[in-house]
């Protein structure tokens, strides 16, 4: 048991001794010319593509030269505008839009479930409600409130309303909306309503201030400008009214499903500033994407309610109204770079050091894929203990006149 680790001991101590002396070794490369065709191929091909990615894509695609910054401040101001003839009734902005003047978030009623004159008074519960139909009182719990229900519970089994079967009786705004809501038609109008979306971006860190309404001479001639025009990509990039015709369009949906279900849409503003350009190449760009999931319905769709209350004969009455409608979230992305010699250092180094790859996979192939590899690796490793005081010349080097001392295995080496 002593001697072996008495063993284990001095194995141990001649490890640290030897990694201790071979930590001040010193290694440097060694350059040998093999005259390869198949090896020189892959090795100035890997060097091609390796260029290529640095110059094409890192500098010229990332932009690697510029300081960069992601996260500027932004501010967004909304206005719907247009009016409709529904019914006997003329709508306007005060009607359809919520809220009238919004900031990032605004949306439009495109169709309307109205249950009239409501009173808190008792009735009849809805009949899919959990526990609801009952036969007797005894079924119905006075005092009782199911969440999913419409009110407290009186105790009664009462008639549900004009039908034959009987529900618990509850005390809520009645009638309750199942049994008394009204079905509008949807505003098929809406399509040509307009979203004025006023945008303004700054990027602290370059000092830079920009919006997306094109600028105008005087005042005059930008109320005229803003009054007549409409968004499009190509003919008038800095217009900021946006048709929701035009937004339900690019989003790729269809308006008439969107007044049926409602549905909520994101308009992306996307700044992407090259600041070492003049600053009239910053300019938004625009993109239309559905956020709400189609496929689900329980998750699908738009919509939310409201009352309108008044005093009919001295009682506290309301109208409820369930608005099914398009929401639109302004989402701003923005990204402004400029030249810095910083990050043009870094990546110009990390491109010269990444070349070096192709040294390091042509090795790699050379010893291990090439005939007589064994003969390369003897050649490619060399181990100097102390420094040679004779010249030791073999088949595979020699010295040129000129001094330079290097391996050519073109001559001697099958390959």
């Amino acid at each position: 048991m002593c001697g072996a680790f008495h063993k284990f001991i001095m194995r141990l101590r001649e490890f640290i001794k030897d990694y201790f002396l071979r930590f001040w070794d010193y290694e440097t490369p060694k350059v040998m010319v093999v005259k390869n065709k198949t090896l020189g191929v892959i090795y100035r091909g890997v060097q091609f593509l390796v260029i290529t990615y640095f110059i094409w894509y890192v500098f010229i695609s990332q932009k690697a030269y510029q300081e960069s910054e992601t996260r500027p401040e932004s501010s967004v101001y909304t206005v719907m505008k247009g009016s409709a003839v529904h019914g006997d009734q003329i709508l306007d902005t005060v009607e359809y839009a919520r809220p009238s003047e919004g900031g990032d978030v605004i949306s439009t009623i495109l169709r309307r479930e109205v249950t009239y004159d409501q009173k808190q008074e008792t009735c009849a519960e809805y009949f899919h409600v959990a526990n609801a139909n009952c036969t007797t009182d005894s079924d119905c719990v006075q005092g009782e409130v199911d969440f999913n229900g419409h009110g407290r519970r009186t105790g009664r089994c009462v008639q549900y309303y004009n039908h034959t079967f009987k529900t618990c009786e509850i005390k809520t705004w009645c009638p309750i909306e199942e049994y008394a809501v009204e079905r509008e038609p949807a505003l098929v109008e809406a399509i040509n309503f307009t979203v004025f979306i006023r945008n303004s971006i700054h990027f602290p860190k370059f000092k830079v201030l920009r919006g997306n309404i094109k600028d105008a001479s005087n005042k005059r001639d930008m109320q005229r400008y803003l009054n007549k025009c409409h968004y499009d990509e190509e003919k008038e990039p800095y217009c900021p009214n946006f048709r929701l015709g035009y937004i339900a369009d690019r989003a790729r949906e269809n308006f008439s499903e969107l007044c049926r279900t409602g549905g909520v849409i994101g308009v992306f503003i996307n700044w992407k500033c090259n600041l070492d350009l003049d600053s009239s190449h910053c300019k938004p760009t625009y993109s239309f994407r559905r956020l709400d999931l189609r496929k689900d319905q329980a998750n699908s769709g738009y919509y939310y309610r409201f009352a309108k209350y008044y005093s009919k004969d001295g009682t506290e009455s309301r109208t409820l109204i369930k608005a099914y409608g398009i929401r639109l979230d302004v989402i701003v992305h923005g990204h402004a770079g400029k030249f810095s010699p910083i990050p043009t250092i870094i990546s110009t180094v990390t491109a010269m050091t990444s070349v070096g790859i192709c040294t390091i996979i042509c090795d790699w192939i050379m010893l291990t894929f090439i005939d007589k590899n064994e003969i390369y690796s003897e050649r490619k490793f060399d181990e100097i203990i102390k420094e040679p005081t004779v010249q030791v010349s073999t088949e595979l080097s020699y010295i040129n006149s000129y001094g330079s001392n290097h391996s050519d295995l073109s001559d001697g080496v099958p390959l």
